[in-house]
Parts: structure tokens; C-alpha cells; sequence
């Protein structure tokens, strides 16, 4: 199996036949820029060629009427006059002879990769479709779209192959309106939207598109809305929506399949989305989501008018799905005011229908060190209503031609060699650093001076040397119990001496931290399962490994991936050390999602006694998506209390952690520095309270 690509380029043949400007930016050359790209940078060439159908009339009437596919099809006949009467009968939208069939074409496209994706013919894909969907409704063209392809290839996942779980993800940059009245009162689809808003004042004006918009009859709780109050979010607001409200909700839902509405006028430089986010953050989005449903994840291209950051997004995207790693995100990693507001609002109208939402409340408070830097204002429309689309930055535009993949994706270097039998034999590294260096290495640890653990971390050493130089992009090792621990502090001081700025150590277990790391901000240091939840500065954190499914899942999304994105290590370092509590489910998931904040640069340290676990981890390291981790189950009430007391204490310090915005300063415009946080300030500066738990309150059943 691999990544489905499916396209036609008959899509490309309608095209606008008279003057009308809000019309023209949706052109052919859309999808010319998109293959072209994918072309240039070798990407189409590894994706299993996928030819687009024609959706039959049957399959167009999941979703829309009969009456409405019979008005299209009668436009292949009518004259250009004509076409453009009946276009004007329609909120932005133009038709041409060619729109019935390159209509039939997107849809057919949408279908042709569900069918490829649930029979197991490729595991992933994108369809390159146009014209784009998801605001077209039941008996109605709108913004641009004609049938709705997604909504379309959810009924029909649901009705051929029997899903009951759909969950439709739309980051494009405009609310996909047609898809949420499709399916406003359905429990087997969960969508979410995050979208261009300003309390109302963006297109479609649809007070329905704000976050207290749920769903209704049994589907409430089952639409989410994230509006964007303000222009300008940027890579950090887009992944703090994922993190504190999309995946959290997602994995309770249990997803068998996910849809993207894959709008890329979301991304810096178009004209109508007015947003800073870069195409990379789109790899690490899709990153993401690929934790879910078995990563069966189908992605279905809706808008996107600036055609280099829309080509560029599309190659992001499908590097993610082939399973590449992705690359470093620039600017600040911290949620601007108004994003936090708006991830604030949508967590409050959905946490009376999903108990992940209800167990990660941190309340905003007051507390030192509350700052939004004032460098970089973003600008309301209203008052603005002239927008001229700013030229990429020569990075941006360069981007394509410097992004390099590592030649292996995963190595592993295990003593044990029953530990090697359920791996395939390519991964297994079987040199070793040269003697004297490892000898040179072990001579502070006497844990290190026997044979087995030298030539252990002979193989350790030649492993991690590769990661660093970058000939593989992550790998496992394994040594005696004893030798853990000495073995990551070879591995820390080896990464520093080897050109690593930031090191991210996640230890599972009862490891210590070696006494000579300075807070100096090279090494963030975070104990799962350590001995206490606690703070013993702001680059040492120790907190409790929950046993529940929903405590484990809010230590990941809530402290674990928040630190490490706002961190920005340049090599993770996870070892599994004495009593670490982990299963093989989790260690896949957790090995999965660090590979995106680091580039993919992890490498995993465990005991040799330990093989189900290696094979987990270097599963998820190698891509594959991580097994279930059963039903849900809400943290401990202790567990809770002490993930919520670290999260209010961590927030003023690591922003990525804050799901609400400071009241005193709500309503402040939304802005941000363009540098870096500073790393250098002392630890410890926290406040001492924390939130008291909040009351349980009743919660739907999934």
C-alpha cells in the first residue's frame, strides 16, 4: 500500500467566460500549479497513480437532489448568456459547458480514493480535484462549488462500506457550510471547521458559523466550529486548534476514516484567506491526523487562490502522507489573544457533549510573566477593506528546492537478537561507532565499562551519528537495564557535541536527571511516570503516566506535544527506563506524534528485555499508524488534579499550553514578537496556584 494520488485533467477545462472578479481567482491554473509542483519535486512519481471516474447520478443524489443534478446537467447545452444568468442565480458561482462532467470528475475523484483507501489499495491519498465542494448544498451551487465531494464520499464510505465513524476535518479557510447541513443531525460524521469569521463579517455571514453552533437532534456535539475572529493566525494558533480541541475530540470519536477539506486558502500569501500560516505546517497537520482511524486519512483539495503557497501546501501534504518528516515550523510558537479566545469559546460549547474537552480545562487566572508583544499588529477587515497580497518571502518561494529527506527512515540497533525477529530485516543496523570513541564515551559511567553494554552503546553511538548527520531520520536502541540511564547522558552530551541546539528528553519512568544539564535552555527534560507531579524549573518537569485512556491522551495533547512544539528541539530523546508503565499502543502513539515537532529526528532507548515495545516504537517512528488505544476513559480524578495544576503553572512560560486567553487583556488585538522567546530566564517563575478541579458535569455517551 502507499498514497493514492487521483486527478483528471479534464478538471482543468472549465474556466470563467465572462468578466466577474469575485469569480476569476477559481481558474485551471489552480491545478496546474499543484501538479506542476508535485511534478517538480518528485512527488507525483511516488504516489500510485489513481485515474478519476464520473460520479454517477445515483452516487451525486447521496447528498444532493435529483432536481439539482438534472439543473447542472442541462448546463452542457446552454449558451454563454445563459450560463451567466443562471450562475447569477447563485452565491458566487459561474458554470460553463464543461462543469457537469468536471463536476461528475471532483466528485468521481473523492470516491475513487475512499474505494482505494478502505479496500486497502493504497493506505493514504490525496484527490486533485476541482471544482472544489464543500459549500454546496442539497439543491444549491455556492462559493465556487458545484457538488459536494466530500460530504459525497462520506455517505458513500458509510452506505458501501458500512463505516459508522466519519470524521471530516475543513481547514480551509471559509466555512464549509454545505457540508455541516448535510450532516447537522448525523452522529456518524464529527465536523469540525476552522474558519475565517470576524464575529460575522466574513463570507458567508452565517451566524451558523460560529462556535456556539453544535449540531442538532442527535448529531449535537457532532459539528465544531473554530471561528478565526481576526486575520493573520499563523502556524502556532493552527496547531493549538488541533491539539486543545480537534484531536482531543477525535480520539474519543474514534475515527474509522478521515476526510479533509483541503482548502489551502488558509496558508500566508492568499488573497482571501489573509492568514500567516506556512505550507509546512500543513505536513505537520496532516502528521497529525494520520494517528487516527489506522491512518486512513483521505484529503480532497477545496480552495487555495495564491497558486505558489497553493502548490507548495499540496506538496507539504502529500510529503506527510508518504510519510516523510516534516519540516521545522518558523515563527513564534505561541497563540496569538484572539485565537485563544476563540479555541476558549468552541472548548466551552463543546465540553457539555465530549468528556475529553471537560477534563482539560485550565482556568485562565492571573499569574507573572503575561505578555503578547506588541511587534506585529494583525488587522481587522473591516476598516481594511482594500487587501493586497503581500509577495512570498524568497524562503517561502525557494522552499521546495532545499527540502531534503533523510536516505532510511528508521534504523534500529537492538542487543537482543530475538528482539530483531518481528522487524523487517532493512532497519537493522548492525555497525558500530569505532572503539576508541565508544570507549572515550563510556569512561564516566561504570555502568558502561562491560563488554555487552560498550558494544551496546558502540551501536547506540554509530545510530545516533547517522540521525544527527542526517543519512536516517530516527531510529531504536537497546541496552541492559542497567545502562539506560548512563547511555541517554552519552546520548545528550553526544547530540550538544554534534551540532543539536535543543535536545527534548522524554523519559518514561524512574530515570533521573543527571545532576551537570544546566537550565540553560538546551535540554528540556520531561519525566512521564516520575516520582511526583512537579516543577523543578521550567525546563525540568516531572508529571504522573495516567493508566486511563482519556489521562494518557491529555498528557500528550496538554503538556507533552504543546512543550515540545514550543520548545523546537532539533533531536528527541525518549527512554524507557525502570517502571515505566507503558503499553505497546501507547509507545506507538507517542513515538508517532514526536516525530513532527523535531523533523522526525527521534531516537529511542529502552531495555533489551523489552522487544514488543521496540517493535512499537519503531513502528511508530517509521510512519505506520499507531493501534487503538481501546475505548475512552476520563483520567483519574488525581491524575486530573495534577495534569491541570501543571498546565496552569507551565502556561505562563510554554504558551502552546494555554487553551484560554488572560482576562485582563481580552480584546487586546491580536500580536506577537517575530522573535524567539527568550530561554535564558531563571527557573522557577511560576505561579503557586492552581486551578481546583471542576465539578463533573453530564456527558453523552459515545
Amino acid at each position: 500500500m502507499g498514497t493514492a494520488l487521483v486527478y483528471h485533467e479534464d478538471m482543468m477545462a472549465t474556466r470563467l467566460l465572462w468578466d466577474d472578479p469575485e469569480c476569476k481567482i477559481e481558474s485551471p491554473e489552480r491545478l496546474a500549479a499543484a501538479l506542476g509542483c508535485l511534478r517538480q519535486c518528485g512527488l507525483e512519481q511516488r504516489c500510485l497513480h489513481v485515474a478519476a471516474r464520473e460520479a454517477s447520478e445515483a452516487e451525486l443524489s447521496l447528498v444532493h437532489s435529483p432536481e439539482y443534478v438534472d439543473l447542472v446537467r442541462r448546463t452542457q447545452t446552454l449558451g454563454t448568456e445563459e450560463l451567466q444568468a443562471l450562475s447569477g442565480q447563485y452565491d458566487a458561482v459561474y458554470f460553463h459547458p464543461s462543469t457537469f462532467h468536471c463536476a461528475r470528475l471532483a466528485a468521481g475523484a473523492a470516491l475513487q480514493l475512499v474505494d482505494a483507501v478502505l479496500t486497502g489499495t493504497a493506505h493514504n491519498g490525496l484527490a486533485l480535484v476541482r471544482p472544489p465542494g464543500h459549500h454546496s448544498q442539497r439543491a444549491a451551487a455556492n462559493g465556487f462549488c458545484v457538488f459536494n465531494n466530500v460530504a459525497i464520499a462520506a455517505e458513500h464510505a458509510k452506505r458501501k462500506h458500512g463505516l459508522c465513524r466519519i470524521l471530516v476535518v475543513d481547514w480551509d479557510i471559509h466555512h464549509g457550510q454545505g457540508i455541516q447541513y448535510i450532516f447537522e443531525d448525523d452522529p456518524s460524521v464529527l465536523y469540525f471547521s476552522w474558519h475565517r469569521y470576524e464575529h460575522g463579517r466574513f463570507w458567508p455571514f452565517l451566524p451558523e458559523s460560529d462556535a456556539d453552533t453544535v449540531g442538532q437532534g442527535q448529531g449535537r456535539g457532532f459539528t465544531i466550529n473554530l471561528p478565526w475572529n481576526q486575520v493573520g493566525m499563523t502556524n502556532a494558533d493552527y496547531l493549538a486548534a488541533f491539539l486543545h480541541v480537534l484531536l482531543p475530540v477525535a480520539f474519543e470519536f474514534d475515527p474509522e476514516l478521515v476526510l479533509v477539506s483541503a482548502g489551502f486558502d488558509s496558508v500566508v500569501g492568499d488573497p482571501e484567506g489573509q492568514m500567516q500560516a506556512t505550507p509546512e505546517c500543513f505536513a505537520h497537520l496532516t502528521q497529525l491526523l494520520q494517528v487516527l482511524a489506522g491512518g486512513r486519512v483521505c484529503a480532497v483539495l477545496e480552495g487555495g487562490y495564491h497558486l505558489e503557497s497553493l502548490a507548495q501546501s499540496v506538496c507539504m501534504t502529500v510529503r506527510a502522507l508518504l510519510g516523510d518528516p516534516t519540516p521545522a515550523l518558523s515563527g513564534p510558537m505561541a497563540p496569538c489573544q484572539s485565537a485563544l479566545e476563540s479555541i476558549q469559546n468552541v472548548r466551552g460549547a463543546q465540553a457539555p457533549h465530549w468528556k475529553s474537552l471537560q477534563q482539560q480545562d485550565v482556568s485562565p487566572g492571573l499569574g507573572p510573566s503575561i505578555h503578547f508583544p506588541e511587534e506585529r499588529p494583525l488587522l481587522l477587515l473591516p476598516g481594511n477593506p482594500v487587501y493586497k497580497a503581500e509577495p512570498l518571502p524568497r524562503l517561502l518561494l525557494d522552499q521546495k528546492h532545499h527540502y531534503s529527506v533523510p536516505p532510511v527512515r528508521m534504523a534500529v540497533a537492538l542487543t537482543a537478537p530475538h528482539s530483531t525477529s518481528a522487524l523487517p530485516p532493512d532497519v537493522l543496523c548492525q555497525q558500530s561507532a569505532p572503539k576508541w570513541e565508544t570507549e572515550a564515551w563510556a569512561k564516566s559511567h561504570e555502568s558502561l565499562a562491560q563488554d555487552e553494554t560498550l558494544t551496546a552503546l558502540g551501536k547506540f553511538l554509530y545510530l545516533l551519528s547517522r540521525v544527527l548527520d542526517g543519512q536516517v531520520s530516527s531510529g531504536v536502541a537497546s541496552t541492559l537495564a542497567s545502562a539506560v540511564a548512563a547511555t541517554l547522558d552519552v546520548a545528550i552530551w553526544q547530540g550538544l557535541s554534534r551540532g543539536a541546539e535543543r535536545v527534548l528528553c522524554v523519559v518514561l519512568g524512574q530515570l533521573d536527571r543527571p545532576l551537570d544539564l544546566a537550565d540553560d535552555g538546551r535540554i528540556l527534560w520531561l519525566n512521564i511516570g516520575g516520582k511526583e507531579a512537579a516543577i523543578f524549573s521550567m525546563y525540568h518537569v516531572s508529571m504522573p503516566l495516567p493508566r486511563t485512556t482519556g489521562g494518557f491522551l491529555s498528557c500528550i495533547l496538554g503538556v507533552v506535544l504543546p512543550m515540545a512544539y514550543g520548545f523546537r528541539p532539533d533531536l528527541v530523546l525518549v527512554a524507557l527506563g525502570p517502571d515505566h508503565g507503558l503499553q505497546a499502543p501507547q509507545a506507538a502513539l507517542l513515538a508517532a506524534m514526536l516525530r513532527a515537532p523535531a523533523g522526525g529526528r527521534v531516537l529511542a532507548l529502552l531495555e533489551e528485555s523489552a522487544p514488543q515495545l521496540a517493535q512499537a516504537l519503531a513502528q511508530g517512528l517509521c510512519g505506520e499508524a499507531p493501534p487503538s488505544l481501546g475505548p475512552f476513559s476520563t483520567a483519574s480524578r488525581v491524575d486530573l488534579q495534577a495534569l491541570m495544576g501543571l498546565r496552569a503553572q507551565l502556561q505562563w512560560r510554554w504558551e502552546m499550553v494555554r487553551v484560554a486567553a488572560p482576562e485582563p487583556t481580552r480584546g487586546a488585538p491580536c500580536s506577537r514578537s517575530l522573535e524567539r522567546p527568550e530561554t535564558s530566564a531563571p527557573p522557577g517563575n511560576f505561579p503557586a496556584a492552581a486551578p481546583a478541579l471542576p465539578p463533573s458535569a453530564s456527558v453523552n455517551d459515545r
